[in-house]
């Protein structure tokens, strides 16, 4: 591997409607860190490739993914496009030999996600899942707290996700509304919120779930036309993690005034609280307290922070600080951030609170 980690890109496109998650936080992310260099872009047309490539000062442009992953220039693939497509394309990664980092979810179900976790591991690679929200410093710190004895050990937990519902959608994200293509308020909000939990508290040994649709009809932001929606917008859940502490679990796509995700932390000597607008993007805020004393604000100290400091809050920020992390295990040889094999685990406890709901019944993990 070269000095610098050559990353090639795909699903970085520039647009005039307006850029995406590639765009917006991967990119930025990539050229704010010293460790890595922003070498292809790959995308669906000669042209758009030609474009991003030059907009983000990437040396390579590639409208054949084929291209990419076997040219000797790249060291690392970056998958950020719709999850039903990142199978195909993390495949294709893998099979050139390729480290691969791709976005989460890492599969449309769990079955997909598998199999690219069996097929990265049977080839020796390095993996990275983009489930930032354990790279936000606050988050890390947290972890370590809890890992510290700090708050004691730990009696209980409660995590509430309320994201704002989207109705009217184009093409760019209408297709989320349809449940096989893995892409919702339970996968996308509720999965990176729960994910951060789990990383904080350790996983669950069972689990027992509602899983519904409680907003069934979108418009089509074009057309006018209404759009049939089966994705699970709204989760209630209550589960026993292997520590024995108890957790409750809500999740919902609410038409007015969400309020974000708040995690709650009761331990036997203090309790702990998380605050955010989105797990994942981040800036999230903790407060502590010891005994009966009030709750007041902490800051991480600055050796959670990994990213650049004069890099702006905003999508680039834990994704960043994850890429960070992954360069220093990369080097050192062991996990810092989570892999395909923690995406499988993810998926696997989203999978146990959908047999939960259908099955009527609680689910016990491995």
């Amino acid at each position: 591997m070269a000095d610098k980690i050559r990353v090639g890109i795909v699903g970085a496109t520039v647009t005039p409607g307006g850029s995406g998650w590639g765009a917006n936080a991967h990119v930025p992310a990539l050229q704010a860190l010293s460790d890595y260099e922003l070498k292809a872009v790959c995308t669906a047309h000669a042209e758009t490739a030609k474009a991003s490539a030059e907009a983000f000062g990437a040396e390579l442009a590639f409208h054949d993914m084929n291209e990419m992953v076997a040219h000797p220039d790249i060291d690392l693939i970056a998958v950020v496009v719709r999850v039903p497509l990142h199978k195909q394309l993390v495949m294709a990664a893998i099979e050139a030999k390729k480290p691969v980092c791709c976005e989460w979810p890492l599969g449309a179900h769990l079955a997909d996600a598998t199999e690219m976790a069996d097929s990265a591991k049977a080839a020796g690679l390095a993996t990275l899942v983009g489930l930032q929200a354990q790279s936000d410093p606050a988050v890390m710190y947290a972890r370590d707290l809890i890992g510290n004895g700090e708050i004691g050990d730990i009696v209980t937990a409660n995590l509430s996700v309320m994201v704002g519902a989207i109705t009217e959608r184009g093409d760019g994200r209408i297709w989320q509304g349809v449940r096989a293509n893995g892409a919702n308020p339970m996968t996308i909000p509720g999965g990176h919120a729960i994910d951060a939990l789990c990383y904080i508290l350790g996983e669950f040994a069972e689990v027992s779930a509602r899983v519904t649709t409680r907003i069934d009809m979108w418009k089509h932001a074009v057309t006018g036309a209404d759009f049939p929606v089966d994705a699970p917008d709204t989760v209630t859940a209550a589960g026993l993690l292997k520590s024995g502490a108890e957790v409750s679990y809500q999740v919902a796509s609410v038409p007015y005034n969400a309020s974000g995700t708040r995690m709650e932390i009761y331990g036997r000597k203090g309790t702990l609280v998380l605050t955010s607008k989105s797990m994942n993007i981040g800036p999230s805020q903790l407060q502590m307290a010891i005994g009966k004393e009030a709750m007041a604000e902490i800051t991480p100290p600055d050796s959670y922070r990994l990213i650049p400091q004069d890099m702006a809050d905003g999508p680039g920020r834990n994704v960043g600080q994850a890429y960070a992390r992954f360069a220093s295990a990369l080097k050192s040889g062991t996990a810092e951030t989570p892999d395909f094999n923690a995406a499988v685990a993810r998926h696997a406890l989203i999978d146990a609170m959908e047999r939960s709901h259908s099955e009527g019944k609680v689910i016990k993990l491995a």
